[in-house]
């Protein structure tokens, strides 16, 4: 049973996307976008449609994931391949990288929707966000994407016990935040390194560990963050783990004491840049 609280964010949910009346949603396959889609499609049914964006900068299995639950579910779904190398700076990988890309890919989803007779592009955007250093809600903000979970008040918690009531499997899943934001800031990034960072992660996850972080060092050394209770579990694992690294291209590995936790790489950041 949903608490009222939880019951009346939902009820304004479900009437702010009647209320957009065509939507295109930025579909990741994630929490956040599979609740918003499951609420969308239930809304408004085929004026809601999913758009994943095939990216190197995103894990294969993720794709998959979100293809899977449109064909499951019945949703309009387009799939597009777009090339982040081609965005400027995305590969120098500035403090504003996430901005760059944020602006090119929802122009790219706007003009979409606009051949597609959709009213506005909708993300997945929630309180939690807005808590973090997230330089590209700043470009959707500029083109005027619309966040409805955050229109809602939802929190990521919310979220979660809001997709375990409509039995979505997606509720447990742990997070997921776009590869690129594994590497130190102005770094450059590849698509070798990426495919670096993907088999390293998907090994990790072969391995039975939930909420994880491949983070990149000099292009070399990996430092890998696990939930505090999993430290131990990684560590007697420390030599299989280190030779698997190893044969990915990794010279050295290391293991973060501190942990799994959001935007590790913005702790370098300055009060100032951070609240850019």
């Amino acid at each position: 049973m949903l608490t009222k609280e939880l019951q009346k964010k939902q009820d304004d949910l479900e009437a702010y996307l009647k209320e957009l009346g065509s939507v295109m949603l930025a579909f990741s396959g994630g929490v956040d976008s599979t609740y918003l889609m499951h609420e969308a499609h239930k809304v408004l049914g085929d004026k809601a449609m999913a758009v994943t964006m095939n990216l190197a900068s995103v894990p294969e299995r993720e794709v998959a994931d979100a293809m899977e639950y449109c064909t499951k579910e019945g949703i309009r779904q387009k799939v597009i391949r777009m090339d982040q190398f081609a965005i400027e700076g995305f590969a120098e990988n500035p403090t504003n990288r996430c901005y760059l890309c944020k602006n090119f890919l929802f122009s790219t989803l706007q003009q979409i929707a606009k051949e597609e007779g959709f009213a506005y592009v909708i993300d997945g955007t929630n309180m939690n966000d807005a808590s973090q250093y997230r330089p590209g809600l700043t470009a959707l903000s500029e083109l005027g994407i619309k966040s409805p979970l955050r229109h809602a008040g939802l929190y990521k918690a919310d979220i979660r016990a809001l997709s375990k009531e409509a039995g979505l499997a997606t509720w447990s899943k742990p997070s997921f935040a776009c590869m690129a934001t594994r590497f130190v800031y102005n770094e450059g990034i590849t698509a070798k390194k990426l495919a670096m960072v993907e088999a390293a992660e998907n090994f990790l996850f072969s391995k039975g560990f939930t909420q994880l972080r491949v983070r990149v060092h000099e292009g070399n050394l990996a430092r890998i963050e696990v939930l505090p209770g999993e430290l131990f579990k990684l560590f007697k694992l420390h030599d299989e783990v280190s030779r698997v690294f190893k044969a990915i291209g990794f010279t050295y590995v290391t293991m973060d004491l501190l942990g799994y936790r959001m935007g590790s790489m913005d702790e370098v950041l300055s009060k100032d840049q951070l609240e850019m």
